[in-house]
C-alpha cells in the first residue's frame, strides 16, 4: 500500500521460501525492492545462497527514480 514499481511482482518476505522455485524460473537477475531496502537485503541474502541470481534495488522510490532515468 506504500508504493510499488512498474511491473513489480510483490512477494512478502515470509512468503519468498515457498516461492523459491517460481522465483528460480524468473528472468535474472532479479532486482529486489521494499519500503526502505532492508527486507530486500534479507530476501537477497537468502535467495543468493538459493542460487537465485538477484540485487539488493533498496527502497521502490530508488528503483522508480533509476528507471525514470532509463526512460
Amino acid at each position: 500500500m506504500g508504493g510499488s514499481v512498474s511491473g513489480a511482482i510483490n512477494i512478502p518476505l515470509n512468503e519468498i521460501p515457498e516461492r523459491i522455485n517460481d522465483l528460480k524460473e524468473m528472468k535474472a537477475p532479479l532486482i529486489l525492492c521494499c519500503a526502505s531496502g532492508m527486507r530486500s537485503g534479507q530476501a537477497t541474502d537468502y535467495l543468493s545462497l538459493q542460487g537465485v541470481d538477484c540485487l539488493n534495488g533498496g527502497s521502490w522510490l530508488e528503483v522508480n527514480y533509476l528507471t525514470s532515468q532509463e526512460a
